[in-house]
């Protein structure tokens, strides 16, 4: 066990705040699992490709699977960057899908016409659009969870209103600080300076309306202010804060790596 480091007041890092911004190590990641899919696709011989010749077949899956890893990366830095793919990855992430797909289907036909076929012919065509919207969709979903991060909340400026999410809480907690947001079934657990009691709520609302408190998402049912931490474990890859309260979060892993380099533990 080690003490964190004392919380830090500026707003976080671009690495956890900025939408565009993902670091090149995010990025070698979406580009190995391109890789590994092409691999994968080429060893079951998907789609009817398993008579074909293995050095031509992996070539065909892994050189696809990566050239259409680097456009659906540079789509999803253009979605990411009007801040879509954070608010409603899965709204945003089917139309990515579609946006691939459509063009992609003739890159795909023309290659395997010319590798497979012995020529490109326009018959073949449609039956290769749900193929490539298949393993487009995959991929995506991948990316998704590769580039998946918290949400996050800032510090309101001096002088600014108070958070809305303070309007919801109970009358025993009104006036107290706002430790963490637990999400418990369809009610939230609310952990304050006066101690706990259960709302009804989401906690994707709930983590919106605490805009103007600095703290973050830490797993997919805790949202935590920053200041509330007081100590930190990290163990079998895994870190555990635990609150001004005694309570114990858990730090998924998707969230570790952004959290540690924000200087949270």
């Amino acid at each position: 066990m080690r003490q964190p480091s004392p919380p830090v007041r500026e707003r976080p890092a671009p690495a956890v705040g900025a939408s565009s911004t993902h670091g090149w190590r995010d990025d070698w990641k979406g580009v190995v699992a391109a890789g590994i899919a092409g691999v994968f696709l080429a060893a079951i011989g998907a789609f009817g490709t398993d008579e074909a010749p293995p050095l031509a077949r992996y070539g065909y899956w892994v050189g696809l699977c990566l050239t259409g890893g680097v456009v659906g990366h540079a789509l999803s830095h253009v979605f990411r960057r009007y801040g879509l793919m954070d608010e409603r990855p899965w709204v945003w992430g089917p139309l990515i899908v579609v946006a691939i797909s459509i063009p992609f289907t003739l890159v795909v036909w023309t290659v395997s016409g010319l590798a497979f076929e012995g020529g490109v012919y326009p018959r073949a065509l449609p039956h290769y659009f749900l193929p490539v919207l298949i393993v487009t969709g995959g991929m995506t979903f991948l990316v998704v969870l590769i580039h998946r991060r918290p949400a996050i909340t800032h510090a309101a400026p001096a002088g600014a209103a108070p958070p809305r999410f303070l309007e919801r809480l109970p009358l025993k907690l009104r006036g107290a600080e706002v430790w963490a947001v637990e999400a418990e079934d369809h009610y939230l657990r609310l952990h304050t300076s006066r101690g706990q009691d259960l709302i009804l709520m989401r906690l994707s609302d709930a983590v919106t309306e605490l805009e103007g408190i600095e703290g973050s998402q830490t797993h997919r049912s805790w949202w935590v202010a920053r200041d509330a931490v007081t100590d930190a474990q990290r163990g079998d890859g895994r870190a555990v804060l635990t609150l001004k309260d005694g309570a114990k979060v858990p730090v998924s892993r998707a969230y570790a790596r952004i959290l540690r380099e924000a200087g949270w533990f």
